[in-house]
């Protein structure tokens, strides 16, 4: 009986990938809105729920399901830790999903908030099964998310929270990158000079909630000494001179790499700001150019991990890549010159390439794998 209420739960990744998604499209909807294209709003809080979307019912779910599916196997005689796994990302999805329906008071706050402390569980479970940096620094970032929960659900301002939000995305990428560099086998000093740059981090973000400007300038650092740190120590490095699939995962890792340097020096310059174009500059590099690229590179490890349906890679996917980066530039350059026609049209380009990405990867999974690849 244990194995097949875990079979059961298992079987849910599939809708909670579909609202995950539903999340982002709704998302891309209010940053358009958001960014001046006059088109209907839906429920009217919508346009203000574009970062909460993104971070939350996209990001945080999809990441609490790719965790829960990874422990699974881990917890199949219990059932009561599995149905907790699984509760995570759709905590986070249904909390969203009330949120992109108009629901109103702090229902889905608590559901997102409860969603991101399960998340925190499930890392605490995998430090303990396994300690090391890189599990450390992404329990790290699942508690960056719940306590920007937690403030969210006091009454805090998304800006003063987006930080600890960003951290969030910020910190388990680089662990899971940090876990892939085991290969590289880093010298001690590298892991060390990793280890200090989170504590930098963590200093700002820590200092953000005394001293919003001076907080946010350090976190600034932590991301620039992040991107230095991963630009110079990936494997994709060395990926990048092979062809096919590595090669674009590489494009992507280091491209990613790249914008969250950028981000972290807006973050550096412009300092705690709550809104405007340099607030829109510095968040968009890293949550657009890093965060993003992110998700085109692992796409194809993730989705058939979760999924259990492979994805064939296809060089259209360069097309998306090179999109995104030329409309982040395109944005940024809006935003930095208070150029509103180019900044508006960057942000629609931005959700375009997004969107050919979903195409792209829905119709590689539902595409029949040739005869005698499996």
């Amino acid at each position: 009986m244990p194995k097949n209420i875990s079979d059961r739960l298992a079987r849910l990744r599939f809708p909670l990938i579909l609202l995950a998604i539903f999340s982002l499209l709704a998302a891309i909807w209010a940053g358009w809105i958001r960014i001046g294209w006059p088109w209907p709003p839906g429920q009217p809080l919508l346009i203000a729920l574009h970062g909460p979307l993104m971070v939350s019912g996209f990001l945080g779910t999809l990441i609490s399901l790719e965790r829960a599916v990874a422990l699974l196997p881990r917890v199949k005689e219990r059932p009561g830790a599995s149905a907790a796994f699984m509760a995570a990302p759709a905590l986070s999805g249904l909390g969203s999903l009330l949120l992109i329906l108009g629901a109103p008071g702090w229902l889905p706050l608590a559901l997102i908030a409860a969603g991101s402390l399960l998340l925190l569980a499930m890392m605490i479970l995998v430090v303990r099964l396994h300690t090391a940096l890189y599990t450390i620094v992404m329990a790290i970032g699942a508690g960056c998310w719940l306590a920007g929960n937690l403030l969210w659900l006091g009454g805090w301002p998304v800006y003063r929270v987006v930080p600890l939000w960003t951290a969030f995305l910020v910190l388990t990428i680089a662990g899971e990158r940090l876990e892939l560099g085991r290969i590289l086998r880093l010298s001690r000093l590298k892991t060390r000079l990793f280890a200090a740059l989170v504590g930098l981090l963590l200093l700002g973000l820590v200092g953000s909630l005394v001293n919003f400007d001076l907080g946010a300038r350090l976190t600034g650092l932590g991301f620039l000494g992040l991107a230095v740190w991963l630009l110079w120590n990936d494997i994709a490095r060395k990926t990048i001179r092979q062809l096919g699939l590595p090669q674009f995962i590489a494009a992507c890792l280091l491209s990613g790499f790249a914008w969250l340097g950028v981000g972290g020096v807006l973050y550096m310059v412009y300092g705690g700001v709550a809104a405007g174009l340099y607030y829109d500059a510095a968040l968009h590099a890293i949550f657009l150019g890093f965060v993003m690229a992110m998700i085109f590179a692992h796409a194809p490890i993730v989705f058939p991990a979760v999924l259990g349906r492979p994805i064939r890679y296809s060089p259209f996917s360069y097309v998306y890549l090179a999109l995104l980066d030329l409309s982040l530039l395109m944005r940024l350059m809006g935003d930095l010159q208070a150029d509103f026609t180019l900044r508006r049209w960057g942000g629609l380009l931005n959700g375009i390439a997004i969107l050919l990405f979903l195409g792209s990867t829905a119709v590689s999974l539902l595409r029949k794998p040739p005869a005698g690849s499996e």
